[in-house]
């Protein structure tokens, strides 16, 4: 999908922010029902059966939940730790919903942080994410190359007491570009990520190759080009001592040269931006 500039495409966008928003809906519910002995797979399960009810049948990737120190990827070295476990929740432990449903053939990609219970040093966590969505927004609005961006986020974590968690994400992204997908009658997945959204991502990897663009915003020298249009998947995701907590959003990028309508967050309608909103 070419993006030009945002007049052209209120209703393209529109389908995308519907799948957001229902994504955001699910994890809301989910949360609302997550108790003491509840297990990630359970939360993951929760989250597949309330997106299917609502008619999603397909993914980008099936849901993930991460309890306590999972929610900071402590010791995570290979891809298989990132999928759901027996992890039991308890009072006071952060948790992390992310889900990646296609809807109506739009692709949404989400995070949503909580905890069980009230936890000062999550609510600071999740408080000093807001600044890290500002800075994002306004480098990719001045057309900085992705991999610098991701070195501000870094330096910006630093600066806060933080580690940077994304980095043990596959090529240690902080975000990738996602796109309509085909529906079909029958839609599988492979490893835990939707074929038909995965064989979307390698033909982007495969264009953007020839042209000298990534579809993958990472720290490495394949991201060191200006912000390419499309759809983006951010995920700025910190960790202190144990506590991990993120946001997952759609970011909009155009070839405008109204900087206001280069890029811009999908929705500002979000958990996390209404909670910032609310602390004013």
């Amino acid at each position: 999908m070419t993006l030009a500039v945002a007049s052209e495409l209120t209703a393209d966008l529109r389908g995308f922010r519907e799948a957001q928003r229902l994504a955001y809906d699910c994890a809301e519910a989910v949360a609302a029902q997550l108790k003491p002995g509840v297990t990630e797979r359970e939360a993951a399960r929760m989250q597949r059966e309330w997106l299917r009810e609502r008619g999603v049948r397909d993914w980008f990737h099936l849901p993930f939940a991460w309890f306590g120190d999972r929610t900071a990827f402590t010791d995570f070295r290979i891809p298989l730790q990132f999928f759901p476990t027996g992890r039991v929740l308890e009072p006071g432990m952060p948790f992390v919903l992310d889900m990646a449903p296609v809807y109506r053939g739009c692709t949404a990609d989400i995070g949503y942080s909580g905890c069980l219970g009230p936890s000062p040093l999550h609510g600071k966590l999740m408080a000093d994410l807001k600044e890290h969505r500002e800075l994002i927004l306004r480098e990719v609005r001045e057309r900085r190359p992705l991999r610098e961006i991701y070195e501000d986020v870094d330096r910006l974590m630093v600066r806060q007491g933080y580690a940077n968690r994304h980095r043990a994400y596959p090529f240690g992204v902080i975000a990738h570009k996602v796109d309509r997908v085909r529906q079909r009658r029958w839609s599988p997945t492979l490893f835990g990520f939707g074929t038909q959204a995965l064989k979307g991502l390698a033909s982007d990897a495969l264009h953007g190759h020839r042209e000298g663009w990534s579809p993958l915003w990472s720290p490495y020298r394949f991201s060191d080009h200006p912000p390419q249009p499309g759809l983006w998947a951010v995920e700025p995701h910190l960790g202190f001592r144990g506590v991990g907590a993120k946001f997952e959003e759609i970011l909009v990028v155009t070839d405008s040269r109204d900087p206001e309508q280069s890029a811009f967050w999908l929705d500002d309608d979000l958990p996390h931006v209404r909670r910032w909103r609310e602390d004013i």
